[in-house]
């Protein structure tokens, strides 16, 4: 069973993984073909779609999947399979009238994003149809998000996995291939392009349904039997069914919506507070996309690392929890933490340092200057993310989900009360600026209430945060003076290749610098132990 389960995380993790990555390399033809004009029309439509889908689905999946797995392990199938009907039902309806709402309202969230009738040659009219486009896909997208979560529950991650590469690469082919002939074949226009490739994510979801479908027709012999209940069970109320689902749903929601509503704050605000500070149109448009679009996709490789941590943290801490046993708990806890900081840091740290060539890498000719500004500024927040990723996980492990929800609602608040006036004094650094400082201070409020409620002590990760963080700045130094000399003989500007060398080759030499510090510190031998120990020699000294 344990064996099962491993397999299972990992087959839905690497699946996540793949995910993601295909997410960020369309961007590499999209920006290529839209630029930035594009780009942002692009971001502006889409802003909407993921606030909404999150409002729609509410946390409703992955609750459902926990329902079912606990009731299928209680040996009451009939409930978990009304839960599974019921919510059906329930993701129908809220999918429809999230689509609804958005297509109705779209004039009005189309203006809330330009903050103009027309900005940089993009109308009110354009957004407004590239929005409704997209808002179709909140139809089926709900619906499907459950079935994968009944398949979870009944620890069956392959129908997960697979239909969300499914899905991801069908939305992908399709979006680079519209864009393209409207573009280039039938001369149909940026907007009408952008507006396709908005929705190119109900075609990918589509191709997502068919998957799940495939998988429920190879599977249903195997769930028909779990009909009928070993034990003798009373029919559980559809009120309390669902009170029971909420409450499981409601950290998965609040959490979930992070990263996307302080995004949306940027979306609503950023135009508006950088137009009333006389900058043209065009640069403006132009630092929305970059800022907003196409930035974040690389901040968010290494907060993806997180967020595998996360899910993954929350059985093992509510055992530990559960189970009294502090000792193991704060050992999660410290070692959980300790890894994120030695992995994200010095990858944030090298983007950082990296940011010109990188940017390049990725979307060379689109507004470089201002995307090499931005991700320098923007890689280190990506600790910031992928610590609130894991501190909300421990939070609800140590079943204190209201808190985790507290500490997300004051960040936005430090947020929302200080951006557009940074806007206004420092353009797009300064809404990264007020996104780290929402995000520490919920980091800050999130581990007061872990070292109240877990009793936990940071003693020794600061301790070793602070060895991370020296040898991370040695390595950053390395990085910087390899970069220095590459670019006397390679001009990263000049090519997308030039950039690819020269990003390769810092990162070599740094990676492999702090592979060599960590070990010779014995921070890996500490942190991940008894793992490395078949690799390498004996130690008589360590680290504490």
């Amino acid at each position: 069973m344990s064996n099962n389960l491993l397999r299972g995380t990992f087959v839905l993790t690497l699946g996540t993984y793949i995910s993601r990555i295909l997410g960020m390399i369309y961007l590499i033809p999209f920006a290529a073909m839209v630029g930035t004009t594009g780009g942002g029309l692009f971001h502006a439509g889409y802003a909407q779609y993921t606030i909404f889908l999150s409002v729609a689905t509410a946390g409703f999946p992955a609750a459902v999947s926990k329902f079912v797995s606990k009731y299928n392990a209680l040996g009451d199938y009939q409930t978990s399979r009304r839960m599974f009907k019921a919510g059906i039902l329930v993701m129908l309806i809220t999918g429809l009238l999230a689509f609804a709402i958005l297509y109705m309202l779209a004039p009005w969230f189309a203006i809330a994003a330009l903050a103009e009738r027309e900005l940089n040659g993009v109308t009110v009219e354009d957004a407004t149809l590239v929005i409704r486009m997209v808002s179709i896909a909140l139809i089926i997208v709900p619906l499907m998000s459950l079935i994968r979560g009944f398949f979870q529950g009944h620890q069956s991650m392959g129908p997960t996995a697979v239909s969300q590469v499914v899905e991801q690469l069908v939305r992908i082919v399709f979006l680079l291939v519209s864009t393209y002939i409207v573009m280039n074949v039938l001369n149909g226009g940026l907007v009408l392009a952008v507006g396709y490739a908005t929705f190119a994510a109900f075609v990918g979801a589509v191709g997502g349904l068919v998957v799940l479908f495939i998988y429920w027709v190879k599977r249903k012999g195997t769930l028909l039997a779990m009909q009928d209940n070993p034990i003798e069970a009373e029919p559980m109320p559809l009120g309390r069914m669902f009170k029971e689902v909420f409450r499981y749903a409601g950290p998965f929601v609040f959490v979930g919506l992070a990263i996307p509503i302080y995004n949306y704050i940027d979306t609503l605000t950023f135009n508006r507070a950088m137009l009333s500070t006389g900058n043209e149109q065009s640069y403006t448009m132009d630092m929305f996309s970059v800022l907003l679009l196409y930035v974040p996709k690389l901040v968010m490789i290494p907060v993806s690392l997180a967020t595998a941590f996360g899910l993954t943290l929350i059985p093992t801490i509510t055992e530990s929890f559960s189970n009294n046993n502090r000792g193991l708990l704060h050992k999660q806890i410290d070692q959980t933490l300790q890894v994120i900081m030695l992995l994200v840091l010095p990858a944030v740290i090298g983007l950082s340092v990296l940011a010109g060539p990188a940017y390049n890498v990725f979307y060379a000719g689109t507004s470089e200057e201002i995307g090499k500004h931005i991700l320098m500024w923007y890689a280190p927040v990506a600790l910031l993310f992928s610590l609130f990723t894991v501190n909300a996980a421990i939070l609800q492990g140590i079943n204190k989900q209201k808190l985790a929800v507290i500490s997300l609602v004051i960040g936005l608040i430090v947020k929302l009360s200080i951006n557009v006036t940074l806007i206004e004094l420092y353009e797009g650094v300064g809404s990264i600026i007020a996104t780290a400082a929402g995000y520490i201070v919920s980091l800050i409020y999130g581990f007061a209430m872990i070292k109240r409620h877990a009793g936990y002590s940071f003693r020794l990760l600061i301790k070793r945060s602070l060895l991370i963080t020296i040898l991370c700045i040695f390595m950053g130094l390395v990085v910087s003076v390899v970069f220095s000399i590459l670019s006397i003989f390679i001009n990263y500007a000049d090519s997308r290749m030039n950039a690819v060398i020269v990003v390769g080759i810092a990162v070599v030499v740094g990676g492999a610098t702090y592979a060599y510090l960590t070990y010779r510190s014995h921070l890996l031998e500490k942190l991940l132990g008894n793992r490395l120990n078949r690799f390498l020699p004996s130690k008589k000294r360590s680290v504490e």
